[in-house]
């Protein structure tokens, strides 16, 4: 049974890195909206529910890297690096708190939110260390536009689609990440 769960976690991480390398493609066609409905997260926060913290957090860190490597967006550095440590954060906590709270609607949303807090402040963090190596002012304006102001739209989206998504998995067959 726990080489069965680690083959599936394995085949639903390369569908998650799959998703966040190409839901950007489709999501800059949105004029205007294209990267506020930051297309990366929902795969990472999804494979933290689903996968649990490791593969959650993995997933979260290569796949910025990747497609940064492969399509040339977002930047390598410093865009690139930061959204890989923040990405990463999703993951882990996503599987972490869904792990150690109660199963229940109420605590999908918390869980899915205090990820999503504890991912940008950890983008805030290394993007001000990456942005002052580079010589840049990375200032409390500068975070709270990059993290909140221009992401609502992505915040909306997640905050509508994961629990949707969640939820609907738990009723169908419980989500097992042990």
């Amino acid at each position: 049974m726990k080489t069965r769960l680690k083959t599936r976690n394995l085949v639903l991480s390369g569908l998650f890195i799959a998703l966040g390398y190409i839901m950007p493609f489709f999501t800059m066609q949105v004029p205007t909206f294209g990267s506020m409905l930051c297309p990366m997260h929902i795969p990472v926060l999804l494979c933290g529910f689903l996968c649990g913290a490791p593969y959650g957090a993995i997933v979260g860190f290569v796949t910025p890297l990747l497609r940064s490597v492969i399509a040339g967006m977002p930047p390598l550095y410093p865009t690139a690096l930061a959204m890989s440590l923040e990405l990463a954060t999703y993951g882990f906590l996503a599987g972490v708190l869904y792990k150690m709270l109660p199963k229940k609607s109420l605590f999908v949303y918390i869980d899915l939110i205090l990820a999503m807090v504890g991912g940008r402040i950890v983008w805030g963090i290394v993007s001000s260390i990456l942005y002052g190596m580079k010589g840049n002012a990375f200032t409390l304006a500068v975070f709270l536009n990059g993290a909140f102001i221009n992401a609502i739209p992505g915040i909306i989206v997640q905050i509508i689609l994961i629990p949707v998504i969640v939820l609907a998995l738990q009723r169908v067959n419980p989500i097992s990440t042990d």
